[in-house]
């Protein structure tokens, strides 16, 4: 199948931006097979994401995704934060920590001045968002780079702001996605909806293409997601598991357990609703918590817990970030994933 979603890319492929699991190598390696690449920049200093997208561009001459966070940045609350760790102390106890170890930060950044910048220097063909849109002046700099915008929704009404504010592309978010939620016009989770659901709604109430993500681990998935009007797929999930994945080998073996581990969704481990295996940590603290401070000011406190467990070989304080379908989840490589998954375009044009 040749598609014309992205000038310059083989198929309507997208591999999900996985910040924390991945970098240029998989972006790349992705691009190479012939599909569209991403890179996650949330987590980066406009330093290192030069850096990370001068890299990508010697790994490939294919055209890739940059995606960043689009959220309001949150104020400090003391009372908050003082609530948090006192739910928090007894597992401190536990692993023999105190508030000295924790090192405060927001962890991830939204879009800004400086990261346009960074990002006119290499005009990447897509850059996508999650959480909305930025600000309409920082929005139409990065349009003039020649740059398609991409951004999730997860309800109809988030996918018409999507398109009425600038969106090139929507990425329908199933319920089944793991990460992060592209949740942003509310906080009322009763509104989230299976991909099944959504994803037909998109379309026909939207003018501009709609990607499909969640839930989609192989062939079939694709084939699905394709027949129900999608012009092309999003995969996270299943690339999690590929070699040039930087995923932990704690997160790899919780992927491919046998059974497969549940998914929920969860806010302990930045503030803000994620789907992630279920582990200790959310089994104790509940996964959606009232006390977890703003997004993503949650992840000072239990970072320190993370990196003592881990230390120990154990997953019980990790964000497991997955979706509801790990059947995809091999070891192999991001080209031969890629191949698998693009078999299902295969079906659809024939």
């Amino acid at each position: 199948m040749q598609s014309t979603l992205f000038p310059g890319v083989r198929l309507p492929l997208v591999q999900a931006p996985m910040a924390g699991a991945q970098g240029a190598a998989l972006a790349a390696a992705v691009c190479n097979a012939g599909a569209l690449g991403s890179l996650p920049a949330a987590m980066h200093t406009p330093e290192s994401l030069e850096r990370e997208l001068a890299g990508l561009r010697a790994l490939t001459p294919h055209p890739f995704n940059v995606n960043f966070f689009c959220h309001s940045p949150p104020v400090t609350d003391p009372v908050t934060e003082a609530h948090w760790m006192e739910t928090l102390h007894p597992h401190y106890q536990q692993w023999q920590l105190t508030g000295q170890d924790m090192v405060p930060g927001p962890g991830r950044a939204p879009f800004s001045e400086t990261m346009a910048e960074v990002l006119d220097s290499f005009r990447p063909a897509v850059v996508s968002f999650h959480f909305g849109l930025p600000a309409p002046a920082l929005l139409a700099r990065v349009k003039a780079m020649g740059s398609l915008v991409m951004s999730s929704a997860t309800t109809v009404e988030e996918g018409l702001w999507l398109q009425n504010h600038g969106a090139d592309i929507v990425i329908a978010q199933g319920l089944e996605a793991g990460g992060h939620r592209g949740v942003f016009l509310h906080t009322d989770l009763s509104t989230q909806r299976p991909l099944a659901e959504l994803l037909p709604t998109l379309v026909q109430s939207l003018r501009v293409p709609v990607l499909a993500a969640g839930g989609i681990a192989n062939d079939a998935d694709v084939a699905a997601a394709m027949a129900m009007g999608a012009a092309g797929v999003q995969v996270g999930t299943a690339y999690l598991t590929c070699h040039e994945a930087t995923t932990s080998a704690l997160h790899r073996r919780a992927l491919q357990a046998t059974p497969p581990r549940t998914t929920a969704l969860t806010n302990i481990f930045t503030g803000r609703p994620a789907r992630g295996i279920v582990n200790h940590a959310m089994q104790s603290l509940g996964p959606m918590n009232p006390e977890a401070p703003a997004f993503p000011l949650a992840t000072a406190a239990m970072a320190p817990l993370r990196a003592r467990a881990e230390a120990a070989g154990s997953d019980d304080f990790s964000p497991l970030w997955a979706g509801t379908n790990m059947q995809g989840c091999l070891s192999e490589s991001a080209a031969d994933t890629t191949r698998r998954l693009a078999k299902g375009f295969d079906t659809i044009a024939s």
